[in-house]
């Protein structure tokens, strides 16, 4: 198709085309950093004012395409990822309409708009996503359908005729989409999978530290969902165990790598059992998180020997996991000498008040180790407060928030309290994970929120082996300051913030219908797609021929609209049209270059029929001489046959 000149854009094309990219170009947008997201947003903007109809000169093009690199690497740096790639992607559209002159770079914008939804597909899978890339595509299409119209000089339709091709447009495709989604046999595992992110998303991590936690205790977002089957543990019993940290250098926190090399303690389990269903929001990471303790690893995932699970592969995506747990009693087996010095691992010269403390503790007490921890918790409850308003830590942390701040949230909590245990001679680790969860009223699930991260200790103990020590939970309340509800204004202290909360309740419930209903849909859910109509399995052989069925139901679905858009639409002409084809079957149709009389006239006097000379002057006066279209002429024009000779 030849290009045709700038003149030809017009306007209005110009506007509807920038409208239409600018939309594809939102959902991946929403998925970017915040200020790299700004930046590319107001580039575009003034990319499309100063371009105009004339291209901007290589110079300043040049200039923009270089700074925008440079935004990219001051966001994400020069790690590659999918975010890398997806923000290179959003910099080229932003960019994209200093080139916008003719049609052909009209269309050439639009195709290239389309890959924005689809990268933003990599980033996040959920129902705001996939809305923008429904309203995206339905954009272009309308876009599309003015510069076809403008590239032949035909005028717009209206909206509504407009609206009705995009329509038709989806009828078409749509259901064999639909057929293959649900019905093309899916591999159980991918072929390939997906890289990883340049800047990895909130999540629990193989360290602790305090600068990291605060960004993932401030967010709100879920990281997962939590069905029960039977028993619901009580709120005290709700600690998601994640990863466990045994080395500490002072200041960070670090868990044992070879941990998942080692087989799990056996202990002893005591009432009751849960049986539950975590629905894990992507990390793109490889921890999981189980209610404290699993009695075993699901299917693709590795259970370590402190009992805290990963996943065999990135989490980049939602996944689902079937699992049991059920609480300790104690532990069978003694701490070995190894597992002992590891648990007991301090670096040297650190925390020297904490030391002297420890020592101190452990001669009032001689070999009673409960002793000692009771007394700490019983420090924590007459003294210290909670607060996330923290001063940086010093080289001596532990010291000084055991004796000058005695302020701080779980981490320092936790960590603190170790570091005490550990110098008065008890093995001890720091445990994260989350703790709670809010039920929600409509879907009966739980959900977990990333601010619901928490850190906790646990200690070695004669007779019991690893128990859990909670000492953020000792704080007394009337000491608890500065929390993340208050900052985040939660809560549902009045009317307002309690409907806030029911709609966040229920905005959730819609999402976890998205994620049960596409998100989570794998090769064992649709081989047990039929198991309500009596059938447990579907064996590939059996998923191909379904699939072949709806296909080509879908495919004579598409055949059928595309005939029947070739008819007529003037529903005058396409009565008139059908009439002569009833004649043709006896051999009387219409030639080429015969007028309607002309031919009425010609088939009267083969066959007398005065209706139809009478159908045909009507037919020509409300065609052709402007006569007010007689309702009735339609209908007569359905019911004539033709004549065997005499009138009908």
């Amino acid at each position: 198709m030849a290009d045709l000149p700038a003149s030809l854009l017009a306007p209005a094309a110009r506007r509807w085309t920038l409208a239409s990219g600018a939309l594809a170009l939102l959902p991946l947008l929403l998925q970017l950093p915040p200020l790299l997201a700004g930046v590319f947003a107001v580039v575009a903007v003034i990319t499309a004012l100063a371009s105009g109809p004339r291209v901007l000169p290589v110079p300043v093009r040049v200039l923009l395409v270089l700074g925008m690199l440079a935004a990219v690497y001051w966001q994400l740096g020069a790690r590659p990822g999918r975010d890398t790639g997806c923000a290179l992607l959003a910099a080229m559209l932003a960019l994209k309409s200093s080139e916008l002159r003719s049609l052909r770079d009209a269309r050439s914008l639009l195709g290239f708009a389309l890959f924005a939804p689809f990268a933003a597909f990599l980033l996040d899978q959920g129902p705001l996503t996939m809305g923008l890339a429904v309203l995206a595509a339905l954009a272009t299409l309308l876009t599309l359908q003015r510069l076809a119209r403008a590239e032949g000089g035909a005028p717009n339709a209206p909206l509504r005729g407009q609206l009705r091709g995009v329509g038709r447009l989806l009828a078409l495709g749509l259901p064999l989409a639909l057929a293959a989604f649900w019905l093309f046999p899916r591999l159980s595992e991918p072929l390939w999978g997906l890289p990883e992110r340049a800047v990895g998303k909130p999540g629990l991590s193989d360290r602790m530290d305090p600068s990291e936690w605060l960004d993932l205790m401030a967010d709100d977002a879920p990281a997962l969902r939590v069905t029960f089957f039977g028993a619901v543990p009580a709120p005290e019993q709700r600690y998601w165990r994640g990863p466990v940290m045994t080395h500490f250098d002072g200041r960070r926190w670090e868990r044992d790598p070879y941990s998942d090399r080692r087989p799990p303690a056996p202990v002893t389990r005591a009432a009751p059992q849960w049986e539950y269903q975590i629905d894990y929001e992507p990390t793109d990471r490889r921890q999981l998180v189980a209610l404290d303790l699993p009695l075993h690893a699901p299917a693709g995932a590795m259970l370590g020997a402190d009992y805290s699970l990963r996943s065999t592969q990135s989490l980049s995506s939602l996944t689902r996991w079937r699992l049991q747990s059920a609480p300790a009693a104690r532990y069978i087996e003694p701490l070995t000498t190894f597992q002992r010095q590891v648990a007991l691992q301090l670096p040297p010269g650190f925390n020297p008040r904490t030391a002297a403390l420890a020592r101190q503790w452990r001669q009032d007490a001689g070999d009673n180790d409960a002793a000692i921890v009771s007394r700490a918790l019983e420090w924590v409850r007459s003294t210290f407060a909670y607060t996330l308003s923290t001063e940086a830590p010093g080289r001596d942390s532990v010291d000084e928030f055991l004796f000058d701040q005695q302020a701080g949230y779980c981490q320092h909590f936790s960590s603190s309290f170790v570091v005490l245990m550990r110098n008065a001679g008890i093995p001890a680790r720091v445990v994260t994970g989350f703790a709670g969860g809010q039920r929600n009223p409509y879907g009966g699930y739980f959900v977990v929120r990333r601010m619901d991260a928490h850190a906790w200790a646990e200690v070695w103990l004669p007779q019991r082996g690893w128990v859990r020590v909670d000492p953020t939970a000792a704080v007394a309340p009337e000491r608890i300051y500065d929390t993340l509800e208050d900052r985040l204004g939660s809560g549902a202290g009045t009317t307002l913030e309690g409907r806030w909360l029911q709609l966040g309740q229920v905005g959730d419930f819609l999402r976890r219908g998205w994620n049960d209903l596409v998100l989570s849909f794998d090769a064992n859910r649709q081989q047990q797609l039929l198991r309500p109509l009596g059938v447990d399995k579907l064996e590939p052989a059996q998923l191909i021929g379904i699939f072949i069925a709806f296909a080509g139901a879908a495919l004579g679905w598409m055949a059928w609209l595309l005939a029947r858009g070739e008819r007529e639409r003037d529903p005058l002409l396409r009565a008139w049209h059908r009439l002569g084809r009833r004649y043709a079957r006896h051999d009387l149709a219409r030639e080429p270059a015969e007028t309607a009389t002309d031919w009425a006239q010609r088939v009267h006097r083969q066959r007398p029929d005065p209706a139809l000379i009478s159908l045909s002057q009507r037919f020509v006066q409300a065609r052709y001489a402007g006569a007010k279209l007689d309702p009735s002429l339609v209908r007569d024009l359905h019911r004539h046959r033709p004549s065997t000779g005499a009138t009908s």
